[in-house]
């Protein structure tokens, strides 16, 4: 199954393996990814194998999860995806630094969001974000989401401690 989301600007696709210098340039810069669970990729083929992974996902008849790249222009400037559990999906995004501050983050997440609720008939989106990603938070607010709760995450890559907001939004509201 192939999937094409347009936007306004934007073009949401599946990964491809052409995008693996794109993808590595902002899931491997530790700036870019301040605020990512599992991220910097340390390596080219670290970001290789979660390309690889995403289009074995994409493959199959009732995927998982979704992985998108995030085109500007036939430019790949960032990654947005849901991850389904049930009729909830958590959705997540990460937009090039360069690229950052334009309303891209947003407008591909309320595309993911129509996405999961039409296409997908899920009834709940749930969203992440350390307390200190106000960008992230203020793209949850603008999807409509709700602040449902507050916890700790735990960095993968560094074991640091933060606090942590999670967001959600029900079909129809």
């Amino acid at each position: 199954m192939d999937i094409l989301i347009k936007t306004e600007r934007l073009t949401l696709r599946f990964l491809k393996p052409d995008d693996l210098l794109s993808v590595h340039e902002y899931a491997g810069n530790p700036e870019n990814t301040r605020y990512m669970m599992f991220l910097p990729n340390q390596t080219v083929e670290e970001t290789k194998e979660f390309i690889e992974r995403a289009l074995a996902e994409a493959s199959k008849d009732n995927p998982s999860f979704y992985e998108f790249a995030v085109e500007l222009e036939g430019r790949v400037i960032g990654g947005a995806g849901l991850y389904l559990e049930g009729d909830c999906a958590e959705l997540g995004w990460i937009i090039n630094n360069r690229y950052q501050r334009k309303g891209y983050a947003t407008e591909a997440a309320f595309a993911l969001c129509d996405f999961a609720f039409k296409r997908l008939g899920l009834s709940r989106i749930i969203a992440h974000c350390d307390t200190r990603n106000r960008p992230s938070a203020r793209v949850m607010e603008k999807l409509g989401m709700t602040l449902v709760s507050e916890g700790e995450r735990i960095y993968e890559r560094t074991g640091e401690t933060a606090k942590e907001y999670m967001y959600e939004i029900k079909r129809g509201i």
